[in-house]
C-alpha cells in the first residue's frame, strides 16, 4: 500500500467535518484513483458523466489522533483532472451539508452541483430526477459512491438507481456493526441486513452453515 498523496491532504478551514479512522487514508487513495480512471476513461465514450454521492458528508474529514485532514469523497470527485459534467450530493445532516456546500463552492465554484438534503433512501426519487435523462443521441453514465457509516444501505435504493446506466462503488462497513448487533440480526429483531440484501433468506443459510460468530462478517 502506498502513502496518502499530497493532493488528498487539506488544511482545516474551521468548518465542521467528520472524524475518520486511519484506514480512511487508503480508502480515499483508492477512491481517488478510481475517480480519475472513470472520469478520464469515459469522457469520450459518453456525452455526459454524472457523479452521485449518497452519503456525501461535510467534504473534509479529520484522521483521529492526528493533525491530518483529508478530502472526502465529493471533494475528490470535484477535483479530478477531467471533472464530471454534473454532481449529485446527498447528505441528511444539516450541519455537514452546509459545510459541504461552502467547501464545494470554494474548491469548484463552476461545478454543476445538485444538493439533496435528507436520507438517501427517503430521497431516492429526488436523486433519480436529478440524473439527466439519456437517449440514443445523448448517452449518460453515472458513478455512484455508497459509503455509509454502517450496514445501513437499502437494496431497494440501489435497485431503483440501477434503472440508469450507472456504476456503483459500495463500501460495506459491517465489521463493528455485525459484531455489536449480531444477536439482533441473526434472531430477526433488526431488519437492517434484510433491507441491505433485499431478502431475509440469509438467516436460514447462516444457521445451516453451522458457522461460528467470528465468521459472521465474512459470511
Amino acid at each position: 500500500m502506498g502513502g496518502v498523496p499530497e493532493d488528498l491532504k487539506v488544511d482545516d478551514h474551521g468548518l465542521v467535518c467528520g472524524e475518520l479512522h486511519h484506514w480512511a487514508e487508503e480508502k480515499y487513495r483508492l477512491l481517488a484513483l478510481y475517480d480519475e480512471l472513470f472520469s478520464s476513461g469515459m469522457k469520450k465514450k459518453w456525452h455526459q458523466r454524472v457523479y452521485i454521492d449518497l452519503y456525501a458528508g461535510a467534504g473534509f474529514g479529520h484522521i483521529q489522533g492526528t493533525r491530518t485532514f483529508l478530502k472526502g469523497s465529493p471533494m475528490i470527485a470535484l477535483t479530478v483532472d477531467y471533472p464530471f459534467d454534473k454532481y449529485i450530493l446527498c447528505e441528511q445532516d444539516e450541519q455537514l451539508l452546509t459545510a459541504l456546500k461552502t467547501r464545494s463552492g470554494r474548491i469548484a465554484p463552476k461545478a454543476n452541483v445538485s444538493y439533496i438534503p435528507g436520507n438517501c433512501d427517503a430521497k431516492v426519487d429526488e436523486i433519480c430526477r436529478a440524473i439527466p435523462k439519456g437517449s440514443s443521441n445523448h448517452r449518460v453514465l453515472s458513478l455512484c459512491i455508497v459509503d455509509p457509516f454502517d450496514f445501513g444501505i437499502k437494496f431497494d435504493t440501489l435497485k431503483k438507481l440501477s434503472q440508469f446506466y450507472i456504476d456503483f462503488v459500495v463500501l460495506l462497513a459491517i465489521g463493528m456493526d455485525a459484531n455489536r448487533n449480531y444477536e439482533h440480526y441473526v434472531e430477526g429483531h433488526s431488519p437492517k441486513i434484510d433491507e441491505a440484501l433485499g431478502n431475509s433468506e440469509w438467516r436460514d443459510r447462516w444457521k445451516a452453515a453451522g458457522a461460528r460468530r467470528p465468521d459472521f462478517r465474512h459470511f
